[in-house]
Formats: structure tokens, C-alpha cells, sequence
């Protein structure tokens, strides 16, 4: 992204005004807080965070863990066996689940929805390489991910300091206004999809960001256009919490009640060794109706992709050996062989 990035509105000075909160929600399309969250909370997160990330391999050894410097031949991403086999241990730790039931973020919530709120228990953290850069998190829109309603907010957070070089969240102000789902297309990247912002004539790429210090917290609605920055840092792994919180009573997507997909995981493995049950299947005490998830964005992404890579287009060769190399058994990979045989490209 070659254009500027302008610096964030901060909203501390409405924490306690819900109806600015929600004024400034619905005219730019997110909230931005320093220090919303408790640093030495989050400090402390990071700590047991990085320490696990450590144990996995993908820091270098005799380093602190909360430097969280990367062993960059180690480098894996979403869609990457290793990245499921590395991801899962940090997903099963209970105090990352309970970040996303902190006070200071739930009651903040509370406030700009102006009733009752669930988090989603299909949290996520960003575990993100530095020296990736093809694979950063593409501009997009979070519905066609966790769908649901539109009023489901997502809490972006880094876990720890996360200036610009790292690759924070940048956002389009206002791009939320459109009121519907953008056509998305094929991309590397979490969640496999981009919007191609130059091709709609009513958003304005203007974007937004800030070098976040640890504890701010940015929210926004699920049809506000995003994406996350490239790490440009030499040896730092990016840590992220990235929750999402919806009014009791709206519709959820079925896929936001089970355990993140990159993690592999059930309930039952997730919850092993936790010392409380205070957070295990907390959904089911909440009125909320579940609705099927809709495959279609998806699907529409995986057909490009092999349309694309007939044509040579070297993403969409890389994404299409990641997908036989996650399941070579799987109707995906066999569409994906075809599609690269066509090309001329070796599986």
C-alpha cells in the first residue's frame, strides 16, 4: 500500500458518553483507545503467550520470550500444516480465552451497543512472521468471515507494542456506510479474501492507522474495510488478539460457537488442563439464534484461485500448494493439482 496513512481519531474522551461512542461508531466506521486495556494485564498475556510460542520453535532460544524474536526459518502462516501444529498449543491456553472477557473491553462494548453483549467464543490470535509479507492480511470486510449480523464489533489488539513496521490494523473510515458486502476476490493472506478498493467507486481509500502502544484497542463493525500492515520488522513476530462481540439476542453464525479454524481444534482439547470452568461453553447460557454459514464466499475465492493459477498468477500457485499440502487427500487439492497441471506447474 503506497498511499499515506493518516493517524487515528482517539476516543478516550468519550469513554464515558455512550451516545458520542455510538455517534462517532456510526459516522467513521471505528473507535480507536489508548490504553484501553490494562498493559500490565496484557504484559503478562504476552509473557504466557510468547513463552508457549518459545516452546513451539518459533522463537530463537536462549532469547526472552517477550522480545519475541522470531526464528525466521521457521516461517509459517494460516493454511500451513505447521502453522495448525504450532497455533493449536498457544490456542488451548485458558488465559488467552479470558482476554476477551475483560471488564475494560466488555463494558466498553456494552456501551457503544447500548445492550446486553456475548463475546464470540471463536477467538483469534494473529501469530504473524516477520519477512512474510505476501502473506499479510488482505483489505477486506470481516462479514464475509463470521457473517452473523452486521453489528457484530471485532476488538483488535496487539499484545505488546506494535508500531508501524510490525503491522498493526489499518482501516477506511466511513467505508462501513456502503451498508452491504462488497464484492471479494481471491488474495493470499488470513482469510484467503480482498476487497479491490480501487475497483469500487464509492469508498475512498483513505486509510488509518497509528503505532499502537500496548493496551490500545481498536474497534469496528463487520462491514468496515480493513487490513493489517506488513511486518516490515528484520526479526519480531507480531502477537494479536482479534475477539468479537455481538448484542444478545442477534443472529450468530454457526462457525463463531466452535474453536478458530486454523487451530484444528475441539472444545474438548481446547479445555484440557484449564484450572476454571468459568468460561467452558459459556455461549449456552445466552438466547442468541444460530444461523448456517454461508460457504459462498469461500467458494467463489477457491474457484478464482485456480482460475487464476491457470493463468500463471504466482499467488494463486502458491495458495493452491498449500492447499495439497494441508490435505492431499482432499476434493480441493485434487481441483488444485488439475488447475496447476494445466499451467505446467509441478506439484
Amino acid at each position: 500500500m503506497s498511499r499515506e496513512i493518516r493517524e487515528f481519531r482517539v476516543s478516550n474522551d468519550a469513554v464515558d458518553d455512550p451516545a458520542e461512542l455510538q455517534r462517532r461508531l456510526a459516522d467513521e466506521g471505528y473507535l480507536f483507545f489508548r490504553q484501553l486495556q490494562d498493559p500490565d494485564k496484557m504484559s503478562e498475556l504476552r509473557r504466557v503467550m510468547m513463552t508457549k510460542i518459545q516452546e513451539i520453535g518459533w522463537l530463537l532460544p536462549d532469547t526472552d520470550p517477550a522480545d519475541g524474536i522470531a526464528d525466521i526459518s521457521k516461517q509459517c502462516t494460516e493454511g500451513d500444516r505447521e502453522y495448525v501444529d504450532g497455533y493449536s498449543q498457544v490456542y488451548k491456553l485458558e488465559p488467552f480465552h479470558r482476554a476477551a472477557h475483560w471488564p475494560e473491553v466488555t463494558t466498553m462494548i456494552e456501551k457503544i451497543m447500548g445492550r446486553p453483549i456475548m463475546p464470540h467464543p471463536n477467538q483469534i490470535a494473529r501469530l504473524w512472521f516477520p519477512k512474510y509479507t505476501e502473506h499479510t492480511t488482505p483489505m477486506h470486510q470481516d462479514f464475509v468471515h463470521f457473517q452473523g449480523n452486521f453489528e457484530t464489533l471485532t476488538s483488535w489488539a496487539p499484545i505488546g507494542d506494535c508500531p508501524i513496521e510490525l503491522g498493526p490494523l489499518a482501516v477506511i473510515p466511513r467505508s462501513h456506510k456502503v451498508g452491504r458486502v462488497l464484492d471479494h476476490h481471491y488474495s493470499l493472506g488470513a482469510g484467503a479474501l480482498k476487497v479491490d478498493v480501487d475497483a469500487e467507486e464509492e469508498i475512498e481509500p483513505d486509510w488509518h492507522s497509528t503505532d499502537f502502544e500496548i493496551g490500545d484497542t481498536l474497534i469496528f463493525p463487520a462491514l468496515t474495510i480493513h487490513q493489517a500492515l506488513p511486518n516490515y520488522t528484520e526479526d519480531r513476530l507480531r502477537l494479536s488478539l482479534d475477539n468479537r462481540y455481538q448484542a444478545v439476542g442477534d443472529l450468530i453464525a454457526e462457525q463463531m460457537l466452535t474453536p478458530h479454524g486454523p487451530s484444528g481444534l475441539e472444545w474438548e482439547e481446547v479445555y484440557e488442563g484449564w484450572e476454571s470452568d468459568e468460561y467452558k461453553y459459556y455461549w449456552k447460557g445466552y438466547d442468541n439464534p444460530v444461523v448456517a454459514r454461508d460457504l459462498s464466499f469461500g467458494e467463489k475465492g477457491f474457484a478464482e484461485a485456480l482460475e487464476l493459477a491457470r493463468a500463471g498468477d504466482k499467488h494463486a500457485v502458491i495458495g493452491l500448494k498449500r492447499t495439497i499440502k494441508f490435505d492431499p487427500d482432499s476434493e480441493a487439492a485434487q481441483s488444485a493439482r488439475e488447475a496447476l497441471a494445466e499451467a505446467g506447474v509441478e506439484t
